[in-house]
């Protein structure tokens, strides 16, 4: 049975693009500037620093689909490297180790990265 949503399939991917990158932005914000959260700006020169900066930058590019499959693909790889470096030392499953948001971000990212832009991107 085909969906009724199957016709904006290409937008609703587009929306989903655009808040996934507009959120994991908000989160590379916190590092580099030290708010919404962080009590002061992580040392850009630092690892948590190069999160920051491919969590703003990244997000932001993804959200305007500029370079999306190449920024969406860093993204993945960055939320691997935070889930077996922060998460995985805590426990084994995600859920007992705090670690589901990176994973989902790790996975989402590694579908849009397989998509591309699709529309409304600022450069595919």
């Amino acid at each position: 049975m085909k969906s009724p949503l199957a016709p904006h399939a290409s937008t609703l991917f587009v929306l989903v693009r655009i808040v996934a990158g507009l959120l994991f932005s908000l989160h590379g914000i916190q590092k580099v500037f030290g708010v919404l959260g962080f009590s002061e700006p992580v040392a850009l020169t630092s690892q948590l620093g190069l999160a920051g900066i491919i969590e703003t930058i990244g997000g932001l590019s993804i959200a305007l689909g500029f370079y999306t499959s190449v920024w969406a693909f860093v993204a993945s790889g960055e939320m691997t490297m935070a889930y077996f470096q922060a998460h995985l030392p805590r426990g084994l499953w995600p859920i007992q180790n705090g670690g589901e948001l990176a994973v989902l971000y790790c996975f989402l990212f590694l579908y849009i990265a397989s998509r591309g832009t699709v529309k409304w991107g600022v450069r595919s």
